[in-house]
């Protein structure tokens, strides 16, 4: 007898494979490893053949693929390919699940949430990329709708919607359950619609100056400068920094550089002052993965303080 010809009791199975006599009886079965023949004495013996598709089905099994699966593969009905392909996608599947639950379960310590907020947590972080699309839209309508506000903000807006991956690190989860109860937040919202309709009022004035990113970089960088150089916003060595931003305002608006001009800039900075917003760029930069964004709150705190101290001085 050759060694393709030797049978195998369900004990010899076992040692040869390391599988316990329980286990290969139960695939012996469910028909997984049929018997190749009996013993005389009625036990069932097996073949080389069967300590082969015990090693696979042992395989197969503790990378998670379910038994009658492993039953298709055996009966040649599906590909070890295309198992595999089934079964990794799977798992990516579950690996996503479990990071996202990770990064709840983390941003729920971190919080001391109670059970309903980890409940909304989870519900916002499994959200669709329609969902957020959506979610973004209603925000954006509820502070722009039925307003002439500036166009290209408001397209802005819309268009910057958080792209969360599947493979989001645990910071992007958080930062994605944040953004979107920052846009929930009925008060922010209201502070957005007041800019929104202080944007309409200008608008409905003559304003159609769109968006003023040169502008807004001029100031950084001046403010910035004076900032280095250790210039209180109150000292009087802040009045050049204050004279030339002003001018650049008037030249800017189509408006006469005068004490007006800074009563409006004053009160044009004091409507947009609200962190908020910065913090709602910051946190979907971090969602999308974008660079982050420069910080513009204390520039234009700085810039609020210097005007505010002027005041008085305005009419002189």
């Amino acid at each position: 007898m050759s060694a393709d010809d030797t049978l195998y009791t369900i004990g010899d199975l076992a040692r040869r494979t390391g599988l316990p006599v329980k286990t290969i009886r139960f695939y012996a079965d469910a028909g997984v490893v049929p018997e190749t023949g009996r013993t005389p004495a009625g036990y069932r013996v097996y073949d080389v053949g069967a300590v082969a598709r015990l090693d696979l089905v042992r395989t197969l099994r503790e990378l998670g693929v379910d038994l009658p699966t492993v039953r298709r593969v055996l009966a040649r009905e599906a590909t070890l390919a295309e198992v595999a392909a089934a079964h990794a996608e799977a798992l990516d599947v579950q690996i996503r699940t479990l990071r996202l639950r990770r990064a709840v379960l983390g941003a729920v310590a971190a919080r001391g949430a109670s059970h309903q907020e980890m409940d909304l947590m989870h519900r916002i972080a499994r959200m669709s990329d329609a969902d957020r699309k959506r979610m973004i839209e209603d925000f954006v309508d509820s502070c722009f709708g039925g307003v002439d506000a500036n166009p290209e903000l408001v397209e802005l807006v819309r268009a910057a919607t958080p792209d969360l991956p599947d493979d989001a690190t645990p910071e992007q989860v958080e930062a994605w359950i944040e953004l979107a109860e920052l846009t929930q937040d009925p008060d922010f919202r209201a502070s957005v619609r007041r800019m929104a309709e202080y944007q309409a009022a200008e608008r409905a004035a003559g304003d159609t100056t769109g968006l003023h990113e040169g502008l807004t970089a001029l100031v950084r960088e001046r403010i910035g400068r004076a900032v280095a150089d250790g210039i209180g916003p109150e000292s009087p060595a802040a009045d050049p920094v204050i004279a030339e931003l002003a001018a650049q305002y008037a030249a800017t608006f189509g408006k006469p550089d005068d004490p007006a001009l800074r009563e409006w800039l004053w009160r044009r900075l004091e409507v947009a002052a609200d962190p908020r917003v910065e913090r709602y760029w910051r946190l979907l930069a971090a969602v999308n993965r974008w660079p982050e964004p420069e910080a513009l709150g204390p520039v234009f705190d700085w810039f609020l303080r210097a005007l505010r101290a002027r005041m008085g001085r305005f009419g002189e």
